[in-house]
């Protein structure tokens, strides 16, 4: 049956939402409709700041700390949510209308088991007792594949994978099966190969159980494999509306036509200098955390002054780790490391201060790499003090070029705090901070993977400017292939803490490959509304839930 046909369960009309300043209020979402069937799934995407999140919590009938709900209808399932009483509206929550976060690792309560958390909300609402709730659980973590799921609801939260910790959540808003879920950005940092096995399990769950959703993401090959409908939104208010592949067929405004080709930045590559001694060489590594479990295995790779190696893996593949091993906060096992040809004592503390210098790091998430109560001038000036010993009215010209550097204007940030900035220019902050020691080499940690794709690309390009303007050596960290085209020379590809294969970019994605990079080249998503369908097929998946075993 088409969504045409079936019953409205949420309408929304002329939504209007204010946020506070501090000082007055203004407006946010400006005017948005939003009519969504049964069983239908509305896609919402647009870049940071256009309002998804805002209007998926509207749907709930909440608004986020500092805003409120101004003006407008949110009428779901035949109750009024605006004029409700919040009585009413809670017992909406959970039961009828669940909710499925970004980060599930953030979210679960790490003092308590999977199933506990599970089993409250069926427990509260009195729709089931303790062990039928507990055998229903055991029974969604079924049919989303997770692995042994007779006992795996009775671990904690860092005793299982992030994959495998957002299938449960997904399994957890199913507890009560309610008759709409909110999806807010739920497989933006996962990788390619675990995204999959998430993207399906939702993708099943929701048609088996014929349950409406709102699915927000930013990223539009992810959102073609799960909508029926896609919303385009900008600044709080409504670009344009079309069933996916008619929205990727022919999408009408300029905006949309802007994400659409931001996927398309490519960078030629670049080839090593010949007869140069490498900036880092990382030399047969072997590394490993407490308890002696072995994380790295042999690892060896070399990274060019002006050059950018990437280097790509499942979570857990050791990317992160090789690099702590590199900057000293993990001392290796076996190996060593290298910097211009000279070997670098293997922990940090050991360290001069010009080689702790030498190389610096950009962080994934920006929002808890910048301390909040600290002003960006402190934040940028720091480093510049510590290596450069700064002061005075030099530290503030030093800062202030950092600023124009990274493209913020010092007159408008220089006194701001991280909480009034936006996610993008967050990140350019830490770029800023990290360029403020004046190092020859920086790590860049999934820097892009929680920004919106014309955030990302806007990162990237600078990134690229400044690598060629300063004759940077980077190490990319990602799971995104995509952002591989976009900034590397060379791949490092690694899986179970060893390196399967290496070489140029372009070699890198010519065939033939490694099986395992074939897989992570396969697993990323395409423009294409039967790509995920096509995928499963072709790994011999009959039902997409199974793609978790592949």
């Amino acid at each position: 049956m088409s969504a045409s046909n079936k019953q409205v369960l949420l309408e929304i009309k002329d939504l209007k939402i204010e946020g506070f300043t501090g000082e007055e209020w203004i407006p946010i979402i400006k005017g948005v409709d939003l009519t969504l069937h049964r069983g239908e799934v509305m896609g919402l995407i647009g870049e940071s700041g256009a309002g998804k999140s805002t209007i998926g919590a509207a749907a709930m009938g909440f608004a986020r700390d500092g805003t409120r709900i101004s003006d407008g209808t949110i009428e779901f399932d035949g109750m009024e949510l605006t004029t409700a009483t919040e009585e009413d509206r809670r017992a909406l929550r959970g039961a009828r209308i669940a909710y499925v976060a970004q980060s599930a690792a953030a979210s679960f309560n790490p003092a308590h088991k999977i199933i506990d958390q599970h089993t409250e909300a069926p427990l509260h609402y009195r729709i089931q007792k303790r062990l039928e709730a507990q055998e229903d659980a055991m029974e969604l973590y079924e049919r989303l594949r997770l692995p042994n799921p007779q006992e795996i609801g009775f671990r904690y939260p860092h005793q299982v994978s992030g994959g495998q910790l957002q299938r449960a959540m997904t399994a957890m808003a199913m507890a009560c099966r309610p008759d709409l879920i909110i999806f807010d950005e739920p497989t933006t940092a996962l990788d390619v190969t675990t995204q999959i096995e998430v993207l399906a399990a939702i993708r099943d769950i929701v048609d088996q159980f014929d349950t409406a959703a709102i699915y927000i993401t930013h990223d539009l090959a992810v959102v073609a494999q799960m909508a029926d409908t896609i919303k385009v939104l900008l600044k709080g208010e409504e670009v344009e509306e079309a069933p996916t592949k008619e929205m990727l067929d022919s999408p009408k405004e300029d905006y949309t036509k802007s994400l659409w080709a931001v996927r398309s930045l490519r960078r030629e590559q670049k080839s090593r200098p010949q007869g140069a001694t490498p900036v880092v060489s990382v030399q047969n590594v072997d590394a490993a955390y407490t308890g002696g479990v072995k994380v790295l295995d042999d690892v060896s790779f070399d990274i060019y002054e002006g050059m950018t190696v990437a280097v790509v893996g499942e979570s857990g593949s050791g990317k992160s780790t090789t690099a702590r091993c590199i900057t000293g906060l993990l001392p290796p096992k076996k190996g060593q490391i290298l910097f211009r040809g000279e070997p670098l004592p293997p922990s940090y503390l050991k360290r001069t201060k010009d080689q702790l210098r030498q190389a610096q790091m950009i962080y994934q998430m920006a929002d808890t790499a910048l301390n909040p109560k600290v002003r960006i001038s402190e934040i940028i000036g720091r480093p510049a003090q510590f290596y450069s010993g700064l002061h005075g009215g030099a530290l503030k010209q030093r800062v202030d070029e950092l600023l124009d550097l990274i493209e913020l204007e010092p007159s408008k940030f220089y006194d701001r705090f991280p909480p009034e900035l936006s996610g993008g220019q967050k990140q350019r902050i830490g770029i800023a901070r990290a360029l403020a020691a004046e190092p020859t080499f920086i790590i860049c940690d999934e820097v892009t993977s929680a920004l919106d794709q014309l955030v990302a690309e806007g990162i990237l390009k600078l990134l690229n400017r400044l690598q060629s303007e300063l004759n940077l050596a980077y190490m990319f960290i990602t799971h995104d292939l995509a952002t591989v085209r976009s900034i590397a020379d060379e791949v490092v590809v690694m899986q179970h803490g060893r390196v399967v294969e290496q070489g140029p970019k372009d070699e890198m994605f010519t065939p033939p490959h490694h099986p395992y990079t074939d897989l992570l080249l396969s697993s990323v998503p395409e423009m294409d509304p039967e790509w995920l369908t096509s995928l499963l097929e072709e790994r011999g998946v009959d039902n997409v839930g199974e793609a978790a075993n592949v």
